[in-house]
């Protein structure tokens, strides 16, 4: 079993480093999950960015209510969860009439991992990156989605050539293989892009494996 990475085993292209380095957008957080300890802080994974949080601090909604060894328990939009070191939580995302549990994607030129799926029933070209806190797609690919981005959050997006403008939307469902996520953040650039970024607005939601060229995604229970 290799260890999971999705930039290219001879560097990164200039794509995912060109596109997407940050996302703050500074809104409530959808996925959270418990890593580890720094010091008397909870090392929180909030929407795929790691946060240290104390005790009774809140932070992207997230507020961590009580640390006691490898259980912490928070509270996100009034409502109370128990998150055990190593697991985590979707909040607020609704994910009945959800289909399917398991998605191999193969590895691509330049050591990406690519899969075709569809976004709202359209066929789209997708590549994974661990580094992206939502999946990422340019305002040509949602135009031709339909999808109304004067309707999204206004953001700031940090790239490798500065910061630029985005809109955060919500996808209503993202179908790869005979799965389908429903309800997906994502982030919408003006720069061209070729593939839609696969963010962990979407990877968080499920156990990834490597094996040899393949990247295996198995949904959270």
């Amino acid at each position: 079993m290799n260890r999971i990475s999705t930039s290219p085993r001879r560097g990164r292209t200039a794509l995912a480093s060109a596109v997407l380095l940050a996302l703050a957008f500074g809104a409530q957080a959808a996925t959270v999950s418990f890593s580890g300890m720094l010091g008397d802080k909870a090392l929180l994974i909030i929407d795929g960015q790691a946060r240290g949080v104390a005790v009774g601090a809140t932070v992207q909604g997230v507020k961590l209510v009580k640390l006691d060894g490898g259980v912490a328990q928070i509270e996100m939009g009034g409502k109370a969860q128990v998150l055990r070191m190593g697991g985590g939580a979707v909040v607020g995302v609704d994910t009945s009439g959800e289909t399917g549990s398991r998605i191999v994607l193969n590895l691509g030129p330049g050591g990406h991992y690519l899969g075709q799926g569809a976004i709202n029933g359209q066929p789209m070209r997708f590549m994974v990156d661990t580094g992206a806190t939502y999946v990422a797609l340019s305002s040509d690919m949602a135009s031709d989605l339909g999808i109304d981005i004067s309707k999204g959050t206004v953001a700031r997006m940090g790239t490798a050539n500065g910061t630029m403008a985005a809109r955060r939307v919500t996808i209503a469902s993202i179908t790869i293989g005979d799965v389908t996520v429903h309800n997906v953040e994502a982030a919408i650039s003006q720069e061209p892009m070729p593939f839609v970024l696969l963010g962990n607005s979407f990877l968080s939601r499920f156990q990834m494996r490597s094996d040899d060229d393949t990247l295996t995604l198995l949904r959270k229970n």
